[in-house]
């Protein structure tokens, strides 16, 4: 998968104080794309749109 044109975003529940934070890509077609931002050349997840969208649904939950 080609992810050069990716663009990157911080989670918006991430501070300015670093931690826990993790970037979305969701500009690219049929994919969402999720990543570590202290490791970013380690390792990226790729979820479809649907599996985004309920994980996100979940998650405003807690």
């Amino acid at each position: 998968m080609d992810l050069s044109n990716a663009r990157w975003r911080k989670s918006t529940r991430s501070n300015s104080a670093g931690g826990n934070c993790v970037e979305v890509a969701d500009n690219l077609p049929g994919v969402v794309l999720v990543r570590d931002t202290k490791d970013r050349d380690g390792g990226t997840l790729a979820f479809g749109p649907a599996q985004w969208q309920g994980f996100v649904s979940f998650a405003k939950r807690f």
